[in-house]
């Protein structure tokens, strides 16, 4: 049970991040680490990880889902609440670097 909410986490976690790299990739012509570093300076670094948490609500309906397609999956409770609680943590960070 451990494991599986700890495995949503990470997942969580690494979809936030990849979720912060396409919108810097997009949307800036700065690199990855630039942007960040600007947006710390400038104080938008918590708007950034807010975007980026967008990937995480697509992640934790996967895990709530019982069917794709025509494939049928059994919903993954534990990996969804560990999703939740990384996006609990993206939503922390942001208030931190906003306040």
């Amino acid at each position: 049970m451990i494991i599986k909410i700890l495995k949503g986490f990470i997942l969580g976690l690494l979809a936030n991040l990849a979720g912060t790299y396409i919108y810097i990739y997009l949307m800036t012509d700065s690199h990855f680490i630039e942007a960040v570093e600007a947006g710390y300076k400038q104080g938008f670094l918590g708007g950034l990880i807010g975007l980026g948490a967008v990937f995480n609500l697509v992640l934790f309906f996967f895990f709530l889902t019982t069917k794709l397609g025509k494939f049928q999956k059994k919903p993954q409770f534990y990996e969804a609440r560990g999703v939740l609680l990384a996006t609990v943590l993206a939503a922390l960070t942001v208030l931190y670097f906003e306040f």
